[in-house]
């Protein structure tokens, strides 16, 4: 080889190299969050190297523990998250094997389970929960390194959360406490249609039957729950569990109150000391000595719920528009005389709209933390923030495409897998293997969901007349200082037990409502006036942000 061809040759192999080394870190640099990953060769300063050197971090962990309740839709068909076929999708995605615990029972069994974990000091890497209701309040979750504080994590690590965040500063405040503290990846429904969906349901059947037009006030529902009685053999028509009362304050919402704190013009109060909250009692004793509240309304599982439901027992309840009417409606699908409509939260005079009902805000405190115990945190962010980009998105909303959905017109279309089960799963169950959007987790709800989950007008026409009542005085979502969060604990989490026990005794009538004074002079006692100012104050600096 002469002397110029050598050189010649030299120089093609060197570009050809610098060539190499340009498409692979193209190749890495294009692997983004946005398509799907996030860049494998991401360097930060070294957290916990004590240098000022730059550390590389992978994309996404290759495992970690999950703690999270599982919905009773998904838990009909799994046992475990990890068997859905979203999370199968977002492991071959990511290459993330994850590990979840799911607490079993419902309410303050989940709360028990919640604290039993927090005393052992076993964490899991991951917790999913309503952190408003956490005792103590997230600040001092983070405070007593329970979990960690987010907020730079986020805005080096989840590019989609940061942007989406960047894009709605009213989201941002909702989801951050007075100390400025972001505190986990939150649950947002992302449009108006998402947040109503829970209100009275009756059985339009043995309406017509009774030949009654559906109830709009308090006395007409009574007449008709008298009616359907007399007309089942004697068997109580309705139910409404102690958690339906708190949801959307149907029936206690027609006495101008909720079951717990509101915002009347800027005042807070607590509802269930009200002189309103005994005529609300007076109500439920009454139709409860008169045999049309099922007596097991205390205990109501969600498989004693069905069954009563499906067998012609309960006639009107309380639920959802998706695992009620559209979940019952799917059970009894080959009933054709089975048929459930929605009625009005109702009023006690004619022709008013209710001043309580359900509407949820964007945000309403559930989302995914990491604790202290998780020891790649910034991977765990970055897998977590998946969830909030395009196919992270239309994964935990619509599923796998090719099975679950597929694209038509530019918009993610669920299948026959969703929308007529081969199997014979209702909506709500065959959903629930393949997406979360039927509930909630961390990620932004789409109303492409809603608006194919809503197949039914029963379902359509139910948001009509749910909407309609009104949630002014609906306390925002305040958060407590460390200090405040320890005192609410320490004198609500008695005086809820007490304030369930006397409504179960005065709705049984095994406690006269005659001591309905002495029962809130012993609220006073366990220090509800305190908790009402502290409420006050949250309410004030929320206000302020």
């Amino acid at each position: 080889m002469n002397g110029k061809r050598g050189k010649a040759w030299m120089k093609s192999v060197f570009v050809m190299i610098c060539l190499l080394a340009v498409i692979t870190a193209g190749c890495s640099s294009n692997n983004n969050n946005n398509g799907g990953k996030q860049n494998a060769e991401t360097t930060k300063p070294s957290s916990d190297a004590g240098t000022t050197g730059e550390a590389t971090v992978p994309d996404y962990p290759a495992s970690l523990s999950y703690w999270v309740e599982l919905n009773p839709n998904a838990a009909a068909t799994m046992a475990n998250l990890g068997e859905s076929k979203l999370y199968q999708q977002l492991e071959k995605e990511t290459g993330t094997k994850v590990e979840f615990t799911h607490p079993s029972g419902e309410g303050s069994q989940i709360d028990e389970q919640f604290n039993l974990m927090l005393a052992s000091k076993k964490l899991p890497d991951v917790i999913e929960r309503n952190w408003l209701t956490v005792s103590r309040g997230p600040d001092d979750a983070i405070k007593s390194g329970t979990i960690l504080r987010l907020n730079e994590l986020i805005d080096q690590y989840a590019p989609n959360l940061k942007a989406y965040l960047e894009e709605h500063p009213e989201i941002k405040k909702m989801i951050s406490t007075d100390e400025g503290n972001i505190y986990s990846f939150p649950f947002i429904r992302g449009d108006e249609k998402l947040m109503v969906f829970y209100g009275p349901i009756i059985r339009k059947d043995w309406l017509d039957k009774a030949g009654l037009e559906v109830p709009t006030t308090i006395d007409e529902w009574e007449t008709m729950l008298l009616k359907f009685k007399d007309m089942n053999g004697g068997q109580a028509p309705f139910f409404q569990t102690l958690s339906d009362t708190g949801i959307g304050n149907a029936f206690i919402g027609a006495y101008g109150i909720p079951l717990e704190f509101y915002n009347d013009n800027g005042t807070v109060k607590y509802g269930s000391e009200q002189p309103a909250y005994k005529e609300y009692l007076t109500l439920m004793n009454r139709w409860y000595k008169e045999g049309i509240l099922d007596p097991d309304f205390a205990a109501m599982d969600t498989q004693l719920r069905d069954s009563k439901i499906t067998t012609d027992k309960t006639l009107a309840f309380v639920s959802y528009t998706g695992s009620g009417i559209g979940k019952y409606m799917g059970l009894k699908k080959d009933d054709p005389s089975f048929e459930l409509i929605s009625a009005p939260y109702p009023t006690l005079n004619k022709g008013e709209d209710a001043v309580w009902g359900q509407r949820d805000f964007p945000y309403t405190g559930i989302g995914a933390a990491i604790t202290s115990a998780a020891k790649n945190p910034e991977q765990i962010v970055r897998w977590l923030d998946y969830a909030y980009g395009p196919e992270g998105h239309n994964l935990f909303n619509f599923g796998v495409e090719g099975d679950s959905f597929t694209m038509q017109n530019g918009e993610p279309t669920y299948t026959d897998v969703i929308m007529n089960n081969p199997d014979g799963l209702p909506i709500t169950q065959a959903m629930s293997q393949y997406i979360r959007a039927s509930y909630n987790g961390p990620f932004v709800q789409d109303r492409g969901y809603i608006e194919q989950y809503l197949a039914l007008d029963s379902q359509k026409e139910a948001l009509v007349n749910w909407e309609k009542a009104g949630t002014d005085m609906k306390m925002p979502l305040v958060t407590l200082t460390s200090d405040e969060g320890r005192k609410v604990a320490s004198i609500m989490t008695d005086l809820k037990v007490y304030r369930e026990e006397m409504m179960l005794k005065f709705i049984m009538g095994s406690e006269s409502l005659d001591k309905f004074d002495d029962y809130v002079k012993t609220l006073k006692s366990m220090g509800i006036d305190e908790v009402v100012k502290i409420e006050q104050d949250a309410l004030d600096r929320f206000n302020k942000r």
